[in-house]
């Protein structure tokens, strides 16, 4: 085979670096070069760049070397002493050049095995890992022999190897009590840097063997002599020899089930203890890998041993009297539980169902009801254990209890949340409480079975409560059980002082608070009724009077989980009850400080203002406005106030002008139009609705005979206001004084600024057509004409009236006149068969679109 062409000889400048105690030294600076020798024999060579007759580097490429290229310009590896090196080249060109080289040496080198008839395994057996014989003179030999071999992966394998096959460790433990009786302190440290090597070797079958009961003291007794504390000496085996730490509740009769519980005991207490410190991941693999399949076989071996079981659940009855006895169980079930975390959701599901068949729910309520505060804890282990894995089954264990008319479990744990002085039991309690009450459990439990084990779902589904079991159980523990669980807050009504509240108190409260919050979010319709009844709001705001700042927060949160859900019934409860009055003193008393509690209630009122709350924003401004006014250093409170004067206040003057109303004397006369802005009001009528058209169009007598018509409010009129205020009609005289006045109009002639448009007749003057030879559109016209001519007469005797555009004169009081003081102003009277006449003022009218023009 030919020999590997050597990188071009160009200059690759480069850094050589060497790990001294775990820190990189430099070794200098030159420049590197790949040489080839023969053909199993290829180095990599740098030279000095202050001295190109010094080696800074000469290494000789091996196939067994784990080279790796870092970045694009630097290269480590591990020389065959245990060194480990590296190369920081200048430019990655020349990185690369070299990186290939030692890649095409290693394939090279690795092809060349086979052909020369010698196979891995037969190479190890050739050059074997060969320790000496263990003794106290050779230990410094035997630690740098296994510090060279721990370096490659391949020296790793031959040392496990080496060490299993020879029962290298038995023959290394003796030496232990040895260096204690002659109380050598080297010789111990060098025995657990030994012990410490061989563990880390990550080789599963070197763990397992060092766990046996033969050689797991020796072991542990060499490993309490660390180095890195060369004052203290640890006491494993002391710990690990007490037996007392292992009890056997119930006999177990398998030897290969009892050997796995001991020596998965002994693989957490290394993992945990003895070498939690200098653990790398690897070893911290194998090891959890070792205990979770000996858990698994553990597990699968007890729930399906159906005679242990009933011994195991039977030291509950009333026949067995030691109460030892029953703690430890208690303990063991806990244990086992625990393990069921982490194995896989089938078999988990099957354990829970074989242990709730034989009576883990009374297990657990008695021990929620021991003396034993550590019994206590484990029942609510597993309490919580149970309901995380299926909540749904729990609750029909209850809701059968509840039927039977017996105590059910959450009684139990409303009592125990209440007298319980361990704090974290408090939090778990509570905790339960809210996933039993979770109306959404329901569906998230039976997706879980169904993900996990469809066979056991259809067997346990005859047990499943249905959604009406399930309204009635939320339903009974209303009316049962939740007076019982917020009675400590009700309790607050007579108690003046909140200033010498105990820590189990605060603990209570703020539990409690948490949960009212849960039920409000979940439980809407009962939870407003249950809050109403036993006015709990005011309660919760009691406690923000207390000194402790989270309790207040807590308190807090129950408003904004109020005002957060855009329910009128709990605005309207904070209102009547003034419960912003605290949230208040808070912010007063916290103000400008940046803190949490300020910042918490700044986000409340920020939340009201973004959300325009109308009912709540009115109410802080009219109770509090003087407060309010007062808060400069957030723009939030000057918005609300904003936004309520926004609200409530008047018609402004635009509209005002637009309406058509005026008050210009004492009798309201009615305007004909504004013409202040023609242009306007022309575009604004321009296209006129269908229906307006119709109602403008109508006569007096039609609207008389509609009166729920709706009348349109045109150009911005205020709403509010009446367009016109219409005297009551004088009478029949008034019409025909008015029609006799204007018998001799031409219903023909138009004005010069009109033009005539379609006409149009209404289903009233259709149904009349027959009866009089007058219609009512001529009527209207010979009316308006007669109108145009006093009002023309009128406006000549005052040139002070005519500059007067927008303003309404008063008329003499005649008879006719009083008539047309009563009329409404016809806006669209271009609609109307032939084009009736207007007066002519001093402003000239622009012409508008079809059916507005001049109007």
């Amino acid at each position: 085979m030919a020999l590997v062409a050597a990188p071009s000889n160009d200059r690759k400048r480069v850094k050589v670096y060497e790990l001294k105690n775990n820190d990189w030294f430099d070794r200098g600076t030159g420049f590197c070069k790949g040489v080839v020798l023969s053909q199993d024999d290829c180095k990599i060579l740098v030279a000095s760049e202050d001295d190109p007759t010094r080696q800074l580097l000469e290494t000789k490429i091996s196939k067994d070397d784990g080279y790796q290229k870092q970045q694009d310009t630097l290269i480590v590896w591990t020389e065959q002493n245990g060194t480990d090196m590296a190369l920081s080249f200048q430019e990655p060109e020349g990185c690369a050049g070299i990186w290939d080289f030692v890649n095409e040496v290693q394939s090279r080198l690795q092809s060349l095995a086979p052909e020369d008839g010698l196979s891995d395994d037969i190479g190890e057996s050739i050059n074997p890992i060969l320790l000496p014989t263990p003794e106290l003179g050779n230990l410094h030999e035997i630690e740098n022999l296994m510090r060279s071999a721990n370096s490659t992966t391949g020296g790793r394998e031959a040392l496990a190897k080496f060490i299993l096959a020879e029962k290298y460790i038995p023959k290394l433990i003796p030496l232990v009590s040895m260096a204690e009786d002659l109380e050598s302190a080297s010789d111990l440290h060098r025995l657990c840097s030994i012990m410490k090597m061989l563990i880390l070797l990550n080789d599963a079958s070197v763990i397992e063997y060092v766990v046996t009961d033969d050689v797991i003291l020796g072991v542990v007794g060499a490993l309490e002599y660390d180095p890195d504390f060369p004052l203290h000496k640890a006491n494993h085996r002391q710990y690990l020899s007490d037996e007392s730490r292992f009890k056997e509740v119930v006999r177990i009769e398998d030897q290969d089930i009892r050997r796995k519980i001991h020596y998965t005991y002994r693989l957490q207490y290394l993992k945990d203890v003895v070498l939690a410190r200098i653990l790398d991941d690897p070893t911290f693999s194998v090891l959890n890998s070792l205990i979770f399949f000996h858990q698994v076989d553990i597990v699968q071996h007890l729930q399906a041993n159906g005679a242990f079981l009933k011994e195991l659940f039977g030291i509950f009855g009333a026949v067995e009297q030691d109460l030892q006895r029953k703690k430890d169980a208690v303990l063991f079930i806990q244990q086992c539980c625990a393990i069921a975390k982490s194995i896989q959701a089938s078999n988990r599901a099957s354990l829970y169902q074989n242990f709730v068949n034989n009576g883990l729910l009374e297990v657990i309520q008695y021990a929620l009801r021991h003396h034993d505060a550590s019994v206590r804890v484990a029942g609510t282990d597993i309490l919580v254990a149970l309901i995380d894995h299926d909540a749904l089954m729990v609750r029909s264990k209850i809701f059968q209890a509840i039927q039977e008319k017996t105590k059910p479990l959450t009684d139990t744990l409303i009592e125990l949340l209440l007298i319980e002085v361990d704090l974290g039991v408090k939090a778990q309690m509570a905790d339960a409480i809210k996933i039993l009450l979770d109306p959404n459990a329901n569906s998230a439990s039976i997706e879980a079975l169904g993900r996990t084990n469809s066979d056991f779902l259809a067997k346990v589904r005859g047990t499943l409560p249905t959604v009406p079991q399930t309204d009635n159980f939320i339903h009974n523990f209303y009316d049962e059980s939740a007076k019982k669980l917020f009675q400590p807050l009700k309790d607050l009504e007579g108690r003046t002082s909140m200033d010498d509240l105990t820590v189990q108190e605060v603990s209570l409260y703020s539990h409690l608070v948490e949960v009212l919050c849960f039920f409000i979010r979940q439980h809407s319709f009962r939870s407003k009724y249950f809050i109403l009844s036993e006015g709990l709001g005011a309660r919760v705001a009691q406690l923000m009077d207390c000194p402790e700042k989270h309790l207040k927060l807590t308190a807090l949160k129950y408003f904004r989980t109020c005002i957060g859900l855009h329910d009128e019934f709990h605005n309207r409860q904070l209102i009547q009850n003034r419960l912003f009055e605290p949230i208040l003193k808070i912010l007063f008393d916290t103000m400008p400080r940046d803190n949490l509690l300020n910042s918490a209630c700044l986000e409340l009122f920020e939340f009201i203002k973004r959300e325009n709350i109308k009912m709540i924003v009115t109410h802080l401004v009219e109770t509090y406005r003087e407060k309010l006014q007062t808060i400069t250093y957030v723009d939030t409170f000057q918005s609300l106030i904003l936004r309520y004067d926004q609200m409530h206040e008047p018609a402004t003057t635009q509209e005002l002008e637009n309406s058509f109303t005026s008050v210009d004397s004492d009798t309201h006369t009615p305007a004909r139009v504004n013409l202040i802005h023609p242009g306007k009001w022309g575009q604004a009528l321009k296209d006129v609705d269908a229906e307006e058209e119709a109602y403008f169009n109508g006569s007096d007598d039609e609207d008389d005979a509609l009166p729920g018509a709706a009348k349109p409010v045109l150009n911005g009129a205020s709403p509010v206001r009446p367009l016109v205020n219409y005297p009551d009609d004088e009478g029949d005289d008034d019409m025909d004084i008015l029609a006799s006045s204007a018998v001799a109009t031409s219903p023909n002639t138009s004005s010069a600024t009109q033009t005539q448009d379609t006409p149009t007749t209404s289903p009233t003057t259709k149904a009349n057509a027959a009866t009089p030879p007058e219609r009512i559109s001529e009527k209207r016209r010979r009316e308006e004409d007669g109108e145009d001519e006093l009002l023309a007469s009128i406006s000549t005797t005052s040139s002070k009236r005519r500059a007067s555009v927008n303003s309404n004169s008063s008329v003499a009081s005649t008879g006719s006149l009083s008539r047309l003081r009563s009329r409404k102003p016809n806006i669209n009277s271009g609609k109307d068969n032939g084009a009736p006449k207007k007066i002519s003022l001093s402003i000239p009218l622009k012409s508008g679109g079809e059916g507005g023009e001049g109007d």
